[in-house]
C-alpha cells in the first residue's frame, strides 16, 4: 500500500479547519515522479496538500520572494493606504537595483503609478518595481521587510525569511515549498480580484519596453490562471502555478509549488504534470455548509433545552477519486453541555472517517448562544446531573 495523501496545517484567518496531520492508503496510486528539488500540491478548495516531496527543505526562493511583496502591497490597497492611481517617485536605489537582474526599466525623472509597479512586479519580475512598492508602502525597503518578515510569522511561515523585497540571492533571505504554498493560497484566498487582475496577465509594456509574463502554463493550459516564476543561478528554476476547473456543480482549485528544476522548461512541464494528476485522481467533496447544524444536543442548565452545533464555514475535503461514499463522520462531543454557551465556541470535533481510519478532523462550534437558566433551573439540572 502506498502513501499518496498528506494534509498540511494551514491556519487562515478566516478557516483554520485542519487540526493535525493525516495520511490516506490506497491499493493503486504511485506518487508522481517530479524532477525538482521539492514540491507540494496543495488543493485550496479544501486546504489539503494531497502530496509533496521535501515540503520542509529550506531553499532560495528567488523572485517568489515577490508574491509577499505583492501580498503586502494588497493589503495596502484594500486598508487604504495606497491608491493604484497614486504615482510614486523612483528612489535611485530602486533605479539601481542589480542592472544584470530582471527589471521594469522605470526611471527616477519619471514618476509611475502604483497600478503599473505591480504589472512590473508581478508580470516582468521587475527588481526595480519590488523596490519602489516597498518604499511606496513602507518608506525604506529596510522597513518593508520587516513588515514581510511579521507578516510571514503571522501567516505561519515557520521555516521563511527575508532579507529583501525581490529575491536577489541572500543568506538570509529563504523559505520553504510548503510555506510557499501557505503564502500563495492566502494571497488568492485574500485578494481575489487583485489576483484576477494581475496574474493571469499575459505581456505588459512600460517605458515602450513589453515584456512577456514568464509563466509558460499561461499559454500551454487555459485553466492555470497564475502564479509566479523564480530563477537564480543557485535557486535554478522555480514555478508556483494555480489552476481552477470544474469539480461536480463548482469549481476546485489546485496549487503546485516546484522549485530547483533544471530549466524554464522543466518548471513548466513538472507543474503541468503536478496539477494534471491531482486533477485526475482526486476528487474535492463539500462535506458541510456554513451554519448547518450537525445536531443538537441537550444542554444543562441553559434557558433553553438544546443546542444547535456545526460550522463557521463551508468545509470540504479532498479524496481519492471514487472513495467519498466510504466517507463516514465521527462526532466526539465534551458531554455534559452546561450553560452559559457563547456562539461559535468548541463543542466537540467532527472525525471523517475512511475504511475505519481518521483522515481529517474538524472543530464542531455551537451556532448559537445559551444563556444559563433561573436559579431553580439551574438547581433543578445539578440533582439531575448527579443520577446522569
Amino acid at each position: 500500500m502506498k502513501k499518496f495523501l498528506s494534509s498540511l496545517l494551514i491556519a487562515f484567518s478566516s478557516s483554520a479547519v485542519l487540526l493535525g496531520s493525516f495520511e490516506v492508503q490506497a491499493q493503486s496510486l504511485p506518487k508522481p515522479i517530479i524532477a525538482a528539488k521539492s514540491w507540494v500540491l496543495l488543493d485550496a478548495t479544501s486546504n489539503q496538500v494531497i502530496d509533496s516531496e521535501n515540503a520542509n527543505l529550506q531553499i532560495e526562493p528567488a523572485s517568489l520572494t515577490k508574491i509577499m511583496t505583492a501580498y503586502l502591497v494588497f493589503n495596502a490597497l484594500k486598508e487604504k493606504r495606497l491608491d493604484l492611481a497614486q504615482q510614486v517617485t523612483v528612489s535611485t536605489r530602486a533605479w539601481k537595483v542589480d542592472a544584470s537582474s530582471s527589471k521594469m526599466f522605470i526611471d527616477p525623472a519619471t514618476p509611475v503609478s502604483i497600478n503599473d509597479l505591480l504589472f512590473g512586479l508581478i508580470v516582468q519580475s521587475g527588481n526595480d518595481a519590488s523596490v519602489a512598492l516597498a518604499e511606496a508602502v513602507a518608506g525604506s525597503e529596510d522597513a518593508f521587510v520587516v513588515q514581510m518578515n511579521r507578516e510571514a510569522a503571522r501567516l505561519g511561515m515557520k521555516s521563511t525569511r527575508y532579507a529583501n523585497s525581490h529575491g536577489l540571492p541572500s543568506p538570509d533571505n529563504f523559505s520553504t515549498a510548503s510555506d510557499l504554498a501557505l503564502l500563495a493560497s492566502r494571497l488568492i484566498l485574500d485578494h481575489p480580484e487583485f489576483y484576477k487582475t494581475y496574474y493571469s496577465t499575459k505581456s505588459f509594456t512600460y517605458n515602450k519596453i513589453t515584456q512577456a509574463n514568464r509563466n509558460r502554463l499561461l499559454w500551454l493550459d487555459p485553466t492555470v490562471d497564475g502564479m509566479k516564476t523564480g530563477h537564480t543561478e543557485s535557486a535554478k528554476y522555480c514555478l508556483i502555478s494555480s489552476a481552477i476547473r470544474p469539480n461536480g456543480s463548482g469549481q476546485r482549485r489546485l496549487i503546485s509549488v516546484v522549485t530547483g528544476t533544471d530549466s524554464d522548461q522543466v518548471r513548466a512541464q513538472e507543474s503541468l504534470k503536478l496539477l494534471n494528476w491531482g486533477f485526475l485522481n482526486f476528487d474535492t467533496v463539500k462535506l458541510y455548509a456554513k451554519d448547518q447544524a450537525v445536531d443538537t444536543p441537550e444542554v444543562w442548565k441553559g434557558s433553553q433545552g438544546k443546542v444547535k452545533i456545526g460550522f463557521t464555514q463551508d468545509l470540504y475535503v479532498t479524496l481519492p477519486k471514487g472513495s467519498a461514499a466510504r466517507l463516514k463522520p465521527a462526532l466526539e462531543r465534551k458531554d455534559p453541555l452546561v450553560a452559559p454557551i457563547d456562539k461559535n465556541s468548541k463543542i466537540g470535533t467532527m472525525k471523517m472517517m475512511l475504511d475505519g481510519k481518521p483522515v481529517v478532523e474538524f472543530p464542531v462550534v455551537a451556532l448559537e448562544q445559551v444563556s444559563q437558566a433561573s436559579i431553580f433551573g439551574r438547581a433543578w439540572d445539578s440533582i439531575r446531573l448527579l443520577f446522569k
